[in-house]
């Protein structure tokens, strides 16, 4: 069977496996390659040669497999194949869940892209990272800015790479958001009319085909969502080694790193990005539904900057009007 093309995370796609959350494409020439080529295989017997006890992950250069009980045994090697083996009686989505999101997350490793754990939107030209631990708000703060007219880049996973000047970028995922029962009902959302995620009954897939950006876009702010038990919001910069240790605590799949051999890559690649970049700590009530007014913070800040850069670009040249 030939696989169907797609485009997804700055990749051409080519996949067994139906893929309906990604973008289709069609290439003019057949013989042109894929980047990314993901097939059905019976992975059964080389999972119980190299499964050892307590490891979820077997690691090796340029080799990842995992297995997810009832789902489905995965492979993803050399940033350029992810080999499926589902399980008897497996359902499509919950197959799919695994491989757009851990699996494609150690592929872009592989390729040495850097995977965020967050959603990106487009402001003005260039992309904004939420960045925050799971149940932060980041896709549902994503979901504000998406209300007030905004465009998504990224959701959930977030892949950074740079370009020859040295300015990262992020490339734009696929056109799909994932938000929990309580973000859909504050968005004036019916859960009747989106798919539930399997692993997550009160989470849902929310495509967002008409407010996706298809382009790269530069990355020029991190901000870090964090819970507070206080009762207002509070933004602060983040300075210095802190910088550093925040894209690290917030790398999707972390603890692959070292195993995979990659600790080197990433905080050299981390390094690069600090100083090319605001990083904020965004602090959130969790009292009660903040993602109008964590907008209102991030919108007002870069409106400012602009207005701020527009002016500089003025006073040195007066014809700007």
């Amino acid at each position: 069977m030939r696989g169907v093309d797609y485009r997804a995370f700055g990749l051409t796609i080519s996949s067994d496996i139906a893929l309906p959350e990604l973008l289709p494409m069609s290439f003019e020439n057949e013989g042109q390659g894929r980047d990314v080529i993901i097939t059905r295989a019976d992975l059964t017997e080389q999972w119980a040669r190299l499964f050892q006890e307590d490891e979820f992950f077997i690691i090796k250069e340029n080799f990842c497999m995992f297995k997810v009980d009832g789902v489905a045994i995965y492979a993803i090697q050399g940033g350029t194949n992810i080999t499926v083996s589902p399980c008897d009686g497996a359902q499509e989505d919950q197959v799919r869940l695994f491989i757009l999101g851990t699996s494609m997350g150690i592929l872009l490793m592989q390729r040495k892209t850097l995977p965020l754990h967050g959603s990106a939107i487009a402001v003005d030209g260039a992309a904004i990272a939420i960045v925050g631990s799971s149940g932060a708000g980041k896709s549902t703060l994503a979901s504000e800015f998406l209300q007030r007219g905004y465009h998504l880049v990224s959701d959930d996973l977030i892949p950074v790479t740079f370009q020859k000047s040295g300015i990262p970028y992020i490339k734009p995922a696929y056109p799909q958001q994932k938000l929990w029962l309580e973000s859909l009902h504050h968005f004036g959302m019916e859960e009747t009319k989106y798919r539930p995620l399997i692993d997550r009954a009160s989470k849902f897939a929310i495509p967002v085909l008409n407010q996706f950006v298809s382009e790269w876009l530069p990355l020029v702010g991190v901000y870090e969502l964090v819970k507070s038990d206080k009762q207002d919001i509070q933004v602060k910069p983040i300075h210095n080694l802190e910088r550093l240790q925040t894209l690290y605590k917030h790398t999707f799949r972390k603890s692959l790193l070292k195993k995979s051999g990659l600790l080197e890559w990433h905080f050299h690649t981390i390094a690069k990005m600090v100083n090319k970049l605001d990083i904020y700590q965004l602090q959130r009530p969790t009292s009660y539904f903040t993602a109008e007014q964590l907008a209102d913070v991030i919108e007002s800040e870069w409106i400012a900057r602009r207005n701020t850069n527009d002016q500089a670009a003025k006073a040195y040249h007066p014809s700007i009007s």
